[in-house]
């Protein structure tokens, strides 16, 4: 399947939960048949709209679709506190920690993030990721109408955020381009992460850009997770596999300890058994699912990292039946992707 090529704007994602989550607490339906009942399906500027608890999908009228969700609700577990407060035309999602810490999230009218950014009990931030700089349908910092065109955005109302380049020239081994993380040596699984891109990074892109062009992505090094398995329909990482998440994570805060602002993509994937509809939800879950037990069992920061399902869309083996290779959680590090090819420069102020 395509991936979606959408010029409309995006729809809003749900709004955040305003409650935190004690840990120990069971937060739901962990299965894709309890969701189905509750979805609710409407038309707008000739797309379907699909809600349902906690995501959005979006379904073009070529037949692409591609999920939304908040971010934010990955920060309510073990939160001391969580408040929203309207800044002109912009909300600030304030999520308060046990130590005082505080992660601040600015959204747009339209729910797009402007910024996250960590602040720490001496008041002291880190802006972990900066949309606000660009200057939507326009080609990154001050880049002309004319060169965002030429650079294959193509531009919504909120700014372009799907953007089409070739397939990048792979100079690497391919076994250290897609690494298989069964077999990876911790230091291999750390030289991944921080790998640079495989080809220059003409600008920065924004985070929606990087979310929905695939080819965008595929200019960073990435690692698969093939040592989780998820069972038919669910995004509940088993008890007895969350220990092979442990490397992962070290080599996570590793890097975060290295460059505080680094900014992992945590994405679902699926194989092409069942609807998209489902698949699209059953692998934002599961990335979400992943990203969770990375902060909840591993202490990774969870605002250093960014989730995004793609259901059937990203096949690794090109087959239409059940494939276990397909059922994965991929992990890639997209600081450059965001800052323009430059992970240690500081985002702007």
């Amino acid at each position: 399947m395509k991936p979606p090529q959408v010029s409309a704007p995006l729809p809003p994602p749900p709004p955040v939960a305003d409650k935190v989550i004690a840990p120990g607490t069971q937060q739901g339906p962990r299965r894709i048949e309890d969701f189905r009942s509750e979805r609710r399906e409407t038309q707008q500027g000739g797309r379907t709209v699909i809600t349902e608890p906690g995501r959005v999908i979006v379904r073009d009228p070529s037949g692409h679709s591609f999920i939304r969700h908040n971010e934010e609700d990955r920060f309510r577990y073990g939160a001391r506190d969580i408040r929203q407060e309207r800044v002109g035309n912009d909300t600030r999602t304030v999520v308060v920690r046990p130590d005082g810490t505080q992660i601040i999230t600015v959204n747009d009218r339209d729910g797009r993030m402007l910024r996250r950014i960590r602040r720490d009990q001496r008041g002291q931030e880190v802006i972990i990721i900066d949309n606000s700089y660009h200057d939507h349908g326009r080609s990154g910092r001050g880049g002309s109408v004319a060169a965002g065109v030429a650079a294959g955005v193509v531009a919504g109302a909120i700014g372009g955020y799907f953007v089409s380049l070739p397939p990048p020239r792979i100079a690497i081994p391919r076994d250290r381009y897609i690494v298989e993380a069964e077999d990876a040596p911790p230091e291999v699984i750390y030289d991944t992460l921080m790998a640079p891109p495989v080809e220059r990074i003409e600008r920065a892109y924004t985070l929606d850009e990087v979310r929905y062009s695939p080819m965008v992505r595929a200019r960073m090094p990435s690692i698969d997770l093939d040592t989780i398995n998820f069972e038919t329909g669910s995004w509940e990482i088993p008890p007895d596999q969350a220990a092979k998440l442990q490397v992962i994570a070290d080599g996570i805060n590793r890097a975060i300890q290295r460059n505080p602002r680094e900014v992992f993509l945590i994405e679902g994937h699926t194989d092409a058994v069942g609807n998209d509809v489902d698949n699209l939800s059953l692998s934002d879950r599961r990335a979400q699912s992943a990203a969770e037990l990375l902060t909840q069992q591993f202490q990774v920061p969870p605002e250093n990292l960014v989730t995004q399902g793609y259901g059937e869309q990203n096949l690794k083996v090109q087959t239409d039946g059940a494939s276990r290779e397909n059922r994965r959680v991929t992990v890639r590090r997209i600081t450059p992707l965001l800052s323009g090819g430059t992970a240690s420069t500081a985002p702007p102020r």
